[in-house]
This record gives structure tokens, sequence and C-alpha cells, in this order.
């Protein structure tokens, strides 16, 4: 069996799917609460840039992948308006039901599915935009799932890819300390698992940095990818638009 990484470990990779999804089904409960804690509340902040530069429209098809809680979700859902479609998907049951219920409570129904990012269940073509936030890191087969992300946008539709990345040179050893100290330790202290946020810290150092996933990006399908640098470096939207 092919093999791949969990964090710095080497496992198989049908291992690696059912890691990701314990560590997920354990953290979920507390998703929202461990991300204002660990970023500062900055996530918020970067989550509304990437709904700033999607400049959804009325009418929009939008599908929103590894959507997890459904930040993205729920701010697409009132852009698009009822001409429009609002999709939130991901792989993990638990972090979906989590999603779902965030949505009802905000006043917001909208479609909710489980599915696995690189096996998509959608017609080619069928969406104006898609959104992956936080979620691209921890798939398998990015290359595939990429490449899913572009089968079902129409040409001249956009991805967008909100992740952690490479911090500018100067900010790399105290991120480390804070990746590979404070986290595990506010992951045991706030959510009672180390484990889970160590292997989060991890995942983030094995996922591709920004020109890596530029070109891996313009490999699957999109003609022009931008990159916008967040938080120097820690976080990057990278836009792409599809040929």
């Amino acid at each position: 069996m092919a093999q791949t990484h969990f964090g710095f470990k080497t496992v198989d990779e049908e291992q690696k799917a059912r890691q990701v999804r314990g560590v997920f089904d354990s953290v979920a409960s507390r998703y929202d609460l461990m991300n204002d804690v660990l970023s500062l509340g900055l996530h918020r902040a970067w989550k509304a840039y990437t709904v700033a530069v999607a400049n959804v429209r009325p009418g929009d098809q939008i599908l929103d992948i590894a959507g997890g809680t459904g930040d993205l979700a729920l701010a697409f859902a009132p852009r698009v308006g009822p001409s429009g479609r609002v999709v939130l998907t991901d792989i993990n049951e638990a972090m979906l039901r989590t999603g779902r219920d965030r949505l009802i409570d905000a006043g917001s129904v909208l479609e909710v599915a489980v599915a696995d990012a690189e096996r998509l269940p959608f017609a080619s073509g069928r969406f104006d935009l898609a959104s992956v936030a936080f979620g691209l890191r921890n798939m398998t087969h990015k290359e595939l799932a990429l490449a899913e992300m572009a089968r079902v946008l129409r040409p001249g539709g956009r991805l967008l890819v909100l992740e952690f990345s490479k911090p500018a040179p100067v900010l790399a050893k105290p991120y480390d300390w804070y990746s590979f100290t404070a986290m595990p330790a506010l992951g045991r202290w706030i959510a009672g698992d180390a484990d889970s946020y160590r292997y989060l810290a991890e995942s983030i150092r094995m996922h591709p940095d920004q020109a890596t996933l530029k070109s891996m990006m313009k490999v699957a399908g999109f003609g022009h990818v931008d990159v916008h640098n967040l938080a120097g470096g820690i976080v990057a939207l990278h836009v792409g638009i599809k040929c």
C-alpha cells in the first residue's frame, strides 16, 4: 500500500484518512473556540478577507469544501441571495454536524453533504466558486483534490484556498515555539487533547509552501493563480481562475 505523511510520521494512505478523521472527531465540539484561542481571533480576519476577495454576487453557485463548522458558507449565503446556492461539504461527519447546527442556529438553511474532496459528488462545471479554508493540508492526495475542484468549476470559475503556509524568516523561530510548545499545551488545557493539536502543527509544516501550491494549482487546471500572504506568510490565500 502507498504511504504518505500524517504530521511528521509516515503511514499507509488508508491509515492517514482514518487518523485525520479521529483528530477532527476529537476537536469538533471545541473547534471554533480553539481557533479563536490559537489564532488570537485572527482566523476571523483571514476568513473575512477571503470573503471580500471572493466578491460573491447574487445568483452565484458556491461549493465550500472541507468547510467544517461553516464559517465561509455562513458568510457567503446572504451574498448569493435566494437565486444562488451554497453547498457546505466536509469528509468528517462530526465537523459537518457541528457546522449544520451552527448554520441552523443562525437561521441559515443550506445544503450540507459528506464528501471526499478527492471524489466530489457533483457534476462538472457546476459551480462559479469553490473555497477550502484550512482543509487542504489534511487531504491525502492534494493534487487529486485540486483537480476535482477544477472539474466542478465552470470555465472562468475561481478557487480560493486559505491555508497555513511558510512565514517570513524573521518569524520562523517564534512560530516554531508557538506551534510545538504552546499549541499542544493549550490543546491539553482547553480541549483535553494535546496530541491532536500537535498533529495540526506538524501538518502545517508538511504542507506545500506558497510557490509550490501555486504550481500545483496551475497543473490542476487553474491558468492564473494569485497569492495573498497574510500575517507575514503564516497564512496564504491562493486564488486560482480555471482555464
